[in-house]
């Protein structure tokens, strides 16, 4: 094999190409993430009409996340459903993929088409729940609110070792049961309730630190009344220490979901490790200042791979993090006929990601040192055939060992949820929302006898 001598010109351009993509991938779409966070989604979807290339590129899924949002927020629920669906398609046939997992051990993950982190495949199941609801169509909304727990459960069955804590979503079951209760089937409703309360209970409040909402507990109580179960209902009366009263005849209902802030995006933060000395067939790599070892079996690797790796004098290896994104406002209200009901966090989708990518990462640490180990395996064989190569390839791989940092930046923070019992005809209510500013938002609802009406409103 003939080796050249590559010019300084040549080095010169691997550089800027490789720097062109050290920016985030919120960085890269600060513009856009600008219209969203101001509320001006006309002007957002135009954005994305005009990027529709993407719909094709590695970040497709992205696009269809944001393109789904979009057209939620807009009102064009059937839209939105269509990009979802799109969404969901794509989450079920990455796994067929393996050519670009292989291909990821080589270089780094930011290369392959974006894998949704768990939670946010899940969160589509949401977003179509919501749509099909002001579609009215119950039925379709039901089947998306099965799905998504159905599909948390799933994921989790794969998983060998360190498995999702967010193993079951507890609003998921909440909502379930508010649209049981709207078709008019206590009987259900009562069963989702009290899963949700069980699932608030044993997996939200020790993962998350959330209680169970206190309307919640109102819900699960007036279900049980409504099902004949009056003896189930005075003991969840007595556990929550609360009274329920049950709805007025001839009134209707208005279920309110208050979507605050922005979900965190991603950001890189990596392990500086050292090796220090190989040993009964293993190498010893530690970082002092984490506070973290990683042994490799040396047996898992060719020889040449081994000598690479017991020369190896130090080592980067590059993870995604989450940082959250400061909510405007962190407490919120309606007022009733001047009356005030408050907006009670039920999904907190800020924690969710955070302890979802940090059970990722417990699983996939032993991945980022293999690929590692490919690269400097690589790097030391080119060093030794071809000086200027390897000086080339070892920047390469510096630069290349970096964090995927894409996610779907369309999410709310957190979720919040009031019920109020209204007599037919039109209401002007207000959301207040309070934190490091205060606003309050006039709101137009109506109520017809014996329904329910679902409605929404996103404070950026």
């Amino acid at each position: 094999m003939k080796l050249y001598h590559l010019k300084p010109t040549v080095i010169a351009s691997v550089l800027t190409l490789l720097l062109s993509g050290c920016a985030t991938y919120y960085q890269k779409n600060l513009q856009f993430q600008e219209k969203i966070t101001t509320g001006n989604y006309t002007e957002a979807n135009k954005m994305l009409d005009k990027s529709a290339k993407e719909a094709n590129g590695k970040n497709r899924v992205l696009y269809y996340f944001d393109k789904g949002v979009v057209e939620h927020m807009l009102g064009n629920f059937s839209e939105s459903n269509r990009w979802f669906q799109k969404a969901d398609l794509y989450v079920e046939d990455y796994s067929k993929n393996l050519g670009m997992d292989a291909l990821a051990l080589m270089t780094n993950p930011g290369i392959k088409p974006y894998k949704p982190e768990d939670f946010e495949g899940v969160m589509i199941h949401f977003y179509q729940t919501l749509n099909y609801l002001f579609l009215k169509n119950y039925e379709s909304a039901l089947i998306e609110c099965r799905r998504l727990n159905i599909q948390l459960n799933r994921l989790n069955d794969k998983y060998k070792n360190n498995k999702n804590k967010y193993a079951e979503d507890a609003f998921g079951h909440h909502l379930m049961g508010m649209i049981y209760e709207a078709s008019g089937d206590a009987n259900n409703a009562f069963i989702a309730y009290r899963n949700a309360v069980n699932c608030y209970e044993s997996v939200y409040k020790p993962v998350f630190g959330m209680d169970v909402p206190q309307q919640l507990k109102h819900d699960v109580i007036r279900a049980a009344y409504k099902t004949g179960f009056g003896a189930e209902a005075l003991q969840l009366e007595q556990k929550f220490n609360i009274k329920t009263e049950q709805d007025a005849p001839g009134n209707g209902t208005l279920v309110f979901f208050w979507m605050n802030g922005m979900g965190p995006v991603k950001s890189e933060w990596s392990l500086n490790f050292i090796n220090s000395g190989a040993g009964n067939g293993f190498i010893t790599l530690a970082d002092a200042e984490a506070g973290v070892t990683f042994p490799i079996f040396l047996g898992n690797y060719s020889q040449n791979e081994q000598s690479a790796l017991k020369n190896l004098s130090a080592l980067r290896i590059a993870f995604p993090k989450y940082q959250s994104r400061p909510a405007v406002y962190s407490q919120g209200s309606l007022l009733v006929n001047n009356t005030r009901v408050p907006l009670q966090l039920s999904q907190d989708i800020n924690a969710i990601a955070f302890q979802s990518l940090k059970d990722r990462m417990l699983r996939e640490i032993g991945t980022s040192i293999a690929r590692l180990a490919v690269k400097k395996a690589m790097e030391e064989y080119v060093r030794s055939q071809n000086k200027d190569l390897g000086a080339v390839l070892s920047i390469v791989n510096a630069l290349t060992e970096k964090a995927d940092t894409r996610n779907w930046q369309t999410l709310p923070s957190g979720i919040s949820y009031a019920r109020v019992s209204l007599p037919p005809g039109t209401h002007n209510i207000t959301l207040e929302a309070t934190g490091a500013q205060r606003t309050s938002i006039p709101i137009t609802v109506t109520i017809e006898k014996g329904k329910t009406t679902f409605y929404n409103f996103h404070n950026l």
